[in-house]
């Protein structure tokens, strides 16, 4: 399994615009082979940012890559950035992660 996650500091206040924004697009991500789940985590509110992450479930690194190479994922992020900008604070911060160990 392969974990992929986008790290968000997203402005104080915009929470709900930002949780409008992520809950009412469409994802691409229902029949692309390899992908597992999505979630949406909010985090801590620091003084200048509330931390949000996007968490991506997938069989293993090679659905992720094939993903990222994907007209479904040029889909998905068209529209990043433009007039959402004043959301977030700085880039996203990508993460991914080989999965070692599960307990269920």
């Amino acid at each position: 399994m392969f974990i992929a996650m986008n790290r968000f500091k997203i402005v104080p206040g915009a929470e709900a615009d930002f949780e409008r924004l992520w809950t009412s697009r469409d994802t691409y991500l229902k029949g692309v082979p390899g992908f597992v789940e999505f979630h949406l985590l909010k985090g801590p509110a620091k003084d200048d940012h509330v931390l949000y992450s996007s968490h991506t479930i997938w069989a293993n690194r090679a659905a992720f890559d094939d993903w990222t190479r994907s007209d479904a994922f040029r889909n998905a992020h068209r529209s990043a950035g433009g007039e959402t900008r004043q959301l977030y604070l700085g880039h996203p911060e990508f993460e991914g992660f080989e999965v070692i160990q599960t307990v269920k």
